[in-house]
């Protein structure tokens, strides 16, 4: 945010816990930043007894502070009303001095006016906030420090303003620091907030949690929560809408196909509308009804608040391999993309921490190859998906364990920071909520299909029409496409996939993983010519070396930005290497079983 400079926050806080929310919003405070305080779950206040005074708090604070509920959409439009406002009259809070008169807080109060004077030219030259870069420099922040740029006579300066502050408080300094701040937060509680009594909400989520979050079931009833919306998913409700959607493509095909060929389009078009697009874009088409009831599933664990549990539960585990529960949360996004997975590791406070995050997320079989998943387990694995997904999730995840592992015993050797998180109430998931997710997940794969996989199909079906001499082929093996990616097929070969049609899609997976599926379905003429062009075991082969090799560009480009290229390339061949040697690992033992 230092450097972000944003024109206004939305600094949105637990009203039903206020005296733990506010610490965050002193600190932003002190950043000087134009801001709104939003009070979120006031139904839940009021409804058991409990009432905040807004105006007092507006006033004790310094900055306007909003009531809301956001699942049942109260107070939203006045929320925005006051952020614009305040965004564009860059209206700045009112008060960023929290410090007492009393004896404690005359010491903490005078080491930070002493600490302001001296480190405000500084500051003023590094562009950061007085008072925030003051209190900082007392905790003795390195990455402030640096910025300040002191010399060693203000260094030993404000060292002593330190040591004598922590003499009279007998405190050390982030703790004479904290304490001001909560000290501050009390007065504003005991002003402006009348405490609700214990919801009915919170007796009832204790008793859910005894099952959901218990020592011995916490586990378990993940996995069967997860089984059970995979069955759903691929078995009963998706696999029904996905044959319908398929169905109306392919008679939107068969229409087009006959429309041209009586109309005498040149075949070349011809072949470009039917087998580049409706066969490559329109296949991944098929499977949005797969990827949204997957989604509605997992948006109502997530708004009812099971997932913030997950990561509570987790933190035992994660821990053993080197992780806090903190390392969940981006884990668990990278379950949706890894692109904003590897981006939520910022939160993360150790870089020791972010950095193995970031290299774990990869592991987590985002929802780009769930069209992969899908298209393999209905072509070749009919009846049998929920039990086919839930383990090649968990493949993904024990792969992350082991990695974690190794992580922890050569390059990240350490132990993870402490991890505290606050357990929201069970609530029912809302409407508005969840169909939001939907639409913006369900937008999100329709712009990459008409656009990425769109791209990719065309090229794919230009390269495997045409030779060297841009002469339509009948034969795709004579294209330029079979002639480029047949380098690779030795060295697929020993892990069952010497095709070089599967080499081009795994390829074209690079850049989008929905596309290996229209590739496919280029390649061989639809899901019968798979059907027909591979095996079982195959297609196992190709299920797993898809789970687990490098993820796509996007990915990979936020993975340099974040680590580096050095990172970057090695995490690319790193997947790569482990996809390779379990996909042999599956055709061996298929091999030996007969399969």
């Amino acid at each position: 945010m230092l450097q972000e400079h944003p024109h206004a926050i939305i600094n949105i806080v637990d009203a039903t816990n206020i005296e733990r929310n506010l610490y965050l919003t002193m600190q932003l405070l002190e950043m000087n930043i134009p801001m709104v305080v939003a009070l979120n779950m006031m139904d839940e206040v009021t409804g058991n007894g409990g009432s905040v005074d807004v105006n007092a708090m507006e006033a004790m604070l310094g900055v306007p502070v909003c009531a809301i509920s956001a699942a049942k959409d109260q107070g939203v439009d006045e929320l925005i009303r006051h952020a614009v406002h305040v965004a564009k009259y860059q209206e700045r809070p009112l008060r960023q001095d929290f410090c007492d008169q009393s004896e404690n807080g005359g010491a903490v109060h005078r080491c930070l006016h002493a600490t302001v004077h001296l480190i405000e030219d500084h500051a003023a030259k590094a562009g950061l906030p007085i008072r925030f870069a003051a209190s900082k420099a007392i905790e003795g922040d390195s990455l402030i420090l640096e910025q300040l740029a002191l010399d060693q006579n203000e260094i030993e300066l404000l060292e002593h303003i330190v040591l004598q502050m922590e003499k009279e408080r007998n405190l050390d300094k982030s703790a004479a620091i904290a304490d001001m701040r909560f000290a501050f937060i009390q007065r504003v509680a005991a002003s402006c907030v009348k405490k609700p009594h214990e919801s009915r909400e919170h007796l009832r989520s204790r008793r859910i949690d005894q099952v959901l979050t218990g020592k011995y079931t916490a586990i378990p009833v993940f996995i069967a929560i997860m089984g059970l919306i995979f069955y759903l998913t691929f078995n009963v409700i998706g696999a029904f809408l996905q044959d319908l959607l398929a169905g109306g493509i392919d008679l939107l095909k068969e229409a087009a196909d006959g429309a041209m060929a009586a109309a005498g389009f040149n075949p070349v078009i011809h072949g470009l509308v039917i087998q580049g697009v409706f066969e490559g874009v329109g296949s991944v088409l098929s499977f949005i009804p797969i990827i949204v009831i997957m989604f509605f599933f997992l948006s109502l664990l997530e708004d009812s608040g099971y997932l913030a549990r997950v990561a509570f539960f987790m933190d035992k585990l994660l821990r053993k391999i080197g992780l806090s529960g903190r390392s969940i949360v981006p884990m668990l996004i990278g379950f949706g993309c890894t692109v904003p997975a590897v981006m939520a590791t910022r939160t993360l406070p150790s870089e020791r921490d972010r950095r193995m995050t970031i290299l774990l997320t990869p592991f987590m079989s985002c929802t780009a190859k769930l069209p992969i998943y899908a298209f393999f387990v209905n072509a070749f694995f009919p009846g049998r998906g929920g039990l086919i997904m839930t383990g090649l999730y968990l493949l993904g995840i024990l792969w992350g364990i082991l990695a974690a592992f190794v992580y922890k015993k050569t390059l990240f050797q350490g132990e993870a920071v402490p991890f505290v998180m606050e357990l929201p109430n069970y609530r029912m998931p809302g409407l508005r909520n969840v169909l939001q997710l939907l639409w913006e997940k369900s937008k999100d794969f329709l712009q990459r299909a008409f656009s990425v996989i769109l791209v990719a199909s065309v090229i794919v079906w230009f390269l495997q029409s045409f030779d060297f001499h841009f002469n339509l082929v009948s034969d795709s093996q004579d294209s330029i496409l079979a002639a480029i990616a047949s380098l690779l097929v030795p060295l697929f070969r020993p892990a069952g996939l010497g095709d070089w049609r599967i080499c081009t899609a795994l390829i074209s997976g690079f850049m989008a993983k929905e596309s290996v599926v229209s590739v496919l379905e280029v390649l061989f003429g639809g899901q019968s010519g798979v059907a027909n062009a591979m095996t079982s075991l195959t297609a196992a082969s190709l299920l797993v070396f898809s789970l687990l090799y490098t993820p796509c560009v996007a990915a990979i480009a936020s993975i340099k930005r974040e680590l580096g290229a050095r990172w970057a390339l090695a995490v690319v061949l790193w997947q790569c290497g482990i996809a390779w040697v379990m996909a042999l690992l599956v055709r061996l033992i298929g091999m030996l079983i007969g399969l």
